[in-house]
């Protein structure tokens, strides 16, 4: 009698696939998925701006009504929450003299709008000197004075004499006025000047702008510094990886530090914020570079955000065959609108999916053509469907990534946002748009992937 023997099949085994025609009559299961969100991806968009408030509007009571809208304390709330669950007897610090209170919170906040003037002024001299915003005079004087300190640095200790000097020349009578300093009148006491502006004025409605600005400013760099985080605090298996590197990189460091001249590398990195914020650098070489070097960082954020999206994956895909599946994102612009971006005057017309013409391809289609798509119409609705192969799902771990790179467009490649430029017809790609297809006509379109997994279990 003949014996059988069976061979068990390892859990992490991947079945081969025949390359003969599949007989399975089943139909292939559709999967339900969103249309691609380019306001969530890693490109940044263009976002509509909101009306700004602007200074010279009066307002009544304005203070009471930011704060009554934006802070609603629970009826629990502890008084000094710093010091909630600490020990008795603990040092009070600077951010727990007062009890939490909205009253002091008012009145203190009203009283920092008012009283904080002078930190936005000297805000925006600092910004008018470093961006070339002011004459290049101003600049080419604070670049020299730094330089001068770099070489005589026991100088530095006379700079608080020297703030104060120019403080009271640049308001003394004779200068203000223009007067002969002989013909003034003994000790004569000049008034005091306003000390702030009185709640409502041009001037308090200007420091809250500078507030609120600066509040977006911080919470915008906080959100970019969170990124990395999860990197420093052993949250990520790269972490060890960074720990690694700058622990050689430091002990490469120590050598190098002791031969470095100071005063020349503290010229060279005071100096060089000018020289990266100089109207040249911004307008013509910048851009110049990064035309040369436009595909080689599109690989490179590329290459970083699949690092992103490898580092999420879970066992059950490392285990298995991965693939993609595209779509294609359609645009067409307009001559003469706007962007929506804050400065209108520097737009001449607008990219929008409501400018395609009737009868050529939609927003999103499945094909690159433009017209090959879902049920051979290329039109997609708020929700794609796509018919998969049995046993094949969406990665869960990861949504749709634009194609930054742009290889099937030609060797020029993409812009930085994925988009190839083409004219009126759809035709002649380029990574940015031509100045003679603004009045003819020109179109873009964006390819977005996905990637997608084999299950081997479910396809039983």
């Amino acid at each position: 009698m003949a014996t059988l023997d069976y061979v068990e099949v390892p859990s992490y085994a991947t079945r081969l696939r025949s390359d003969q025609s599949s007989h399975d009559v089943r139909p292939a299961p559709k999967v339900i998925t969103s249309l691609p969100r380019p306001e969530h991806s890693p490109v940044r968009s263009a976002t509509t701006a909101a009306t700004p408030l602007s200074p010279t509007k009066a307002g009544t009571n304005i203070t009471s009504m930011l704060l009554t809208s934006a802070l609603q304390l629970p009826s629990n709330a502890p008084a000094a929450p710093r010091m909630y669950g600490a020990k008795k007897g603990a040092p009070r610090l600077l951010s727990t003299r007062d009890p939490l209170s909205i009253p002091i919170t008012t009145n203190n906040f009203r009283r920092f709008v008012a009283k904080s003037g002078p930190i936005f002024w000297l805000q925006d001299r600092i910004e008018e000197i470093i961006l070339w915003k002011r004459n290049w005079k101003y600049t080419l004087v604070w670049m020299a004075a730094y330089a001068f300190l770099c070489y005589f640095p026991r100088l530095v200790l006379l700079i608080p004499h020297i703030a104060i000097l120019g403080v009271l020349l640049a308001t003394h009578p004779a200068i203000r006025k223009g007067e002969n300093l002989d013909a003034l009148p003994p000790r004569v006491t000049q008034p005091m000047p306003p000390t702030q502006p009185s709640e409502g004025s041009a001037e308090w409605l200007a420091n809250l702008q500078a507030i609120q600005n600066l509040m977006g400013t911080v919470s915008d760099a906080h959100d970019i510094a969170v990124k990395f985080v999860p990197y420093l605090t052993y949250s990520s298996p790269y972490t060890s990886i960074i720990l690694s590197v700058a622990l050689a990189t430091f002990l490469l460091m120590i050598p190098v530090v002791n031969m470095l001249p100071m005063r020349a590398t503290c010229l060279v990195l005071g100096l060089l914020p000018f020289f990266v914020t100089h109207p040249f650098t911004q307008h013509s070489l910048v851009p110049a570079i990064h035309i040369g070097l436009r595909p080689l960082m599109n690989a490179w954020r590329f290459c970083a955000l699949r690092v992103v999206d490898d580092d999420n994956l879970e066992d059950k895909h490392w285990r298995t065959e991965l693939r993609e599946v595209e779509l294609w994102e359609n645009e067409r612009w307009t001559p003469g609108g706007t962007n929506g971006s804050e400065d209108n005057t520097r737009t001449e017309g607008s990219w929008s999916k409501t400018n395609l013409k009737p009868g050529e391809r939609k927003a999103w289609t499945r094909g690159r053509d433009g017209w090959s798509g879902v049920s051979g119409t290329g039109e997609v609705s708020s929700n794609l469907t796509f018919s998969l192969g049995s046993g094949w799902y969406f990665v869960e771990t990861e949504d749709w990534r634009p194609d930054l790179e742009g290889s099937w467009a030609g060797p020029e490649g993409a812009d930085e946002g994925g988009w190839v430029y083409t004219n009126d017809v759809w035709l002649d790609p380029h990574p940015y748009p031509l100045d003679e297809w603004k009045t003819a006509g020109m179109t873009r379109r964006r390819r977005w992937t996905r990637r997608i997994y084999y299950n081997p279990s479910s396809s039983m």
